[in-house]
């Protein structure tokens, strides 16, 4: 099959008239989604450089209303192409359909409906369902997915999804802004300016007079956490990576449909199809917290992310931790009862000492003490500036809001309010689902396994913080990083520092895929001509049609985004 060309629809003009009366436009976001499956694609500034000859699949972040843009992108479907909308297009072309924009509603529910008459239920944040305008549609189209604003029990505001025929090419339309929802999952829907309301059974207490990450989240309390056999309550599912599936396998399938392939890079390289990380940070400071938790990481046999806080360890400690292979990275103290404060320059400041005292001039990475955090991307515009080029301080603070609070175990590059232009961070996010099981503060164990599990299930990365202070302190705590170990060992999770999650990450991002049209194979290399990185190889996936898998080549294909793939074999065997 060929390979699909695929283009993000993003009309400058119109996200720049939005920009100036101060609105977000996070359906740019979809090219961050992109990126990090691993596809190819081209950015197209108006709806004029809409040509079969140059896309055949054109996803739409923002589009123009008017009459021009609605009849370019009718004659792209008329003439075999395909146009995906979420949540928008909601003028002229909706009129053009025989629909009209109903109420914009959210948060709520999705529910999605199989053949087999299952389905899943994924949080949304913003939709805005059509309704018929009057009459019947004025193209062919069918319907799935019903939206639930509110519970999930409550009355339907229409269907999640619409599919029309257009010519001899299509407009699918998801009522649900996905990647307006993506972010705000990810990110929160607002700065940080306050307290966090706590949660009605008193097991986070978010107003605790401390700005912090988790003081702005989007789930909810009752419907999206659930309990464990322990009664712990966490929340349990990662929405955003889940919509991020949605997303792109819906993409896949439609280009399958046009007798078309789209490869892609997969999340992690050949041998790894999770990974799971233990940070630590260091906020006792004592050498003999230091020396118990290097004891209990070589007794487990898995290198960990040390936080460093100020004053630190000695210089002989620094050396065997790094002689133990384990990564040193920075913990930012804007904690005032621990001498600390929110400042660029105090932020400046302590990253100095660190350097100093760990001998490290290059890029670092950094996680904020209890989580602190204020505004909207103040702070990643301090790491662009400083040389903290990742940061893992979104997590949760408290006992009952561990989990997947921010719907993603996904590294992922944050974007920035409308002030910035909605441009991105090159501050890569590892967020944390808990720290220091069983200790009674925070979540107890009973949480490890649907964690690992819901991470397996999205083929993402496991954070969990454990302090060395406790890891010296308390039995309690050290078991419970054991069975940490035990179980993601159990379920082929590999071990990863921090650090080489981002530089996995960044690399994989500059991956080319070139096919060669003689044998069908694949390439893929960085901007260098380098095709591994530190021994590890990526894997190119490549979607195939149900006639590929019901001609019996079934055997070895892989499920990834709901669709069936195959392995591509490199175009050139490495020495």
């Amino acid at each position: 099959m060929k390979l699909a060309r695929i283009g993000i629809l993003l009309d400058r003009q119109a996200a720049s008239r939005l920009h100036g009366l101060g609105q977000n436009v996070f359906q740019a976001y979809l090219g961050e989604i992109l990126a990090h499956a691993g596809i190819g694609f081209r950015w197209l500034d108006s709806a004029d450089e809409l040509n079969r000859d140059s896309f055949d699949l054109v996803l739409v972040a923002l589009a123009g209303e008017d009459k021009a843009t609605a009849e370019a992108l009718l004659r792209f479907a008329e003439q075999g192409g395909g146009i995906l909308s979420y949540g928008g297009l909601n003028g002229r072309l909706a009129s053009r359909l025989g629909f009209c924009r109903g109420q914009e509603c959210g948060p709520g529910y999705l529910i999605q409906y199989s053949g087999e008459g299952t389905g899943q239920t994924l949080r949304f944040l913003t939709a805005v369902p059509w309704r018929a305008s009057g009459g019947a549609p004025a193209y062919p189209m069918r319907e799935r997915g019903i939206l639930i604003p509110g519970a999930p029990e409550d009355h339907t505001a229409g269907a999640a999804f619409q599919q029309f025929t257009i010519g001899t090419g299509f407009i699918d339309r998801w009522a649900v802004d996905i990647p307006s929802t993506v972010v705000q999952l990810q990110q929160g829907a607002g700065p940080v300016t306050e307290d966090g309301a706590p949660a009605p059974d008193g097991t986070a207490e978010l107003n605790d007079g401390f700005l912090k990450a988790d003081d702005v989240f989007e789930l909810d309390w009752e419907w999206d956490r659930k309990k464990t056999e322990t009664g712990q309550p966490y929340f349990s599912t990662a929405y955003a990576d889940l919509w991020r599936e949605e997303l792109i396998g819906h993409l896949l399938q439609r280009a399958l449909g046009m007798e078309l392939t789209v490869p892609f890079v997969d999340y992690w390289p050949e041998g790894v199809s999770y990974t799971a990380v233990l940070s630590h940070d260091s906020d006792g400071n004592l050498e003999e917290e230091a020396q118990a938790a290097l004891e209990l990481l070589e007794e487990c046999g898995i290198q960990s992310t040390w936080c460093m806080l100020e004053p630190g360890y000695s210089a002989e400690i620094y050396s065997r931790i790094r002689e133990a292979g384990h990564e040193l990275a920075f913990h930012y103290n804007a904690v005032e009862p621990d001498e600390g404060f929110w400042d660029e320059s105090e932020f400046r400041r302590q990253l100095e000492w660190l350097r100093k005292a760990i001998g490290e001039e290059g890029p670092l990475t950094n996680k904020n003490h209890l989580t602190r955090t204020e505004g909207w991307g103040e702070f990643f515009r301090w790491c662009e500036g400083a040389g903290i080029t990742c940061d893992q301080s979104r997590g949760p603070s408290k006992k009952g809001n561990s989990g997947f609070l921010y719907g993603t175990c996904h590294p992922y590059f944050p974007i920035s309010w409308s002030d910035e232009s909605n441009r991105l961070y090159n501050v890569l996010q590892i967020g944390f689902l808990t720290q220091d099981l069983d200790h009674g503060k925070w979540a107890d164990s009973s949480v490890i396994v649907p964690y690992l599990e819901e991470v397996r299930k999205v083929r993402g990365a496991a954070h969990f913080v454990v302090h060395q202070y406790h890891i010296y302190r308390r039995e309690e705590v050290r078991d419970s990083m054991r069975r940490i170990v035990a179980e993601a060992r159990k379920r082929g999770f590999a071990f990863w520092t921090i650090r080489e999650i981002e530089e996995w990450e960044r690399w994989r991002r500059e991956l080319t895929i070139k096919a060669t049209p003689e044998d069908g194979r694949f390439s893929v290399m960085d901007s260098k001509g380098n095709s591994h990185w530190q021994g590890k190889k990526p894997v190119v996936w490549i979607p195939v049609s149900a006639e590929e898998q019901s001609a019996g080549e079934a055997e070895g294909l892989t499920q990834r985004f709901g669709v069936w793939c195959r392995q591509a074999a490199p175009a050139i065997e490495e020495a």
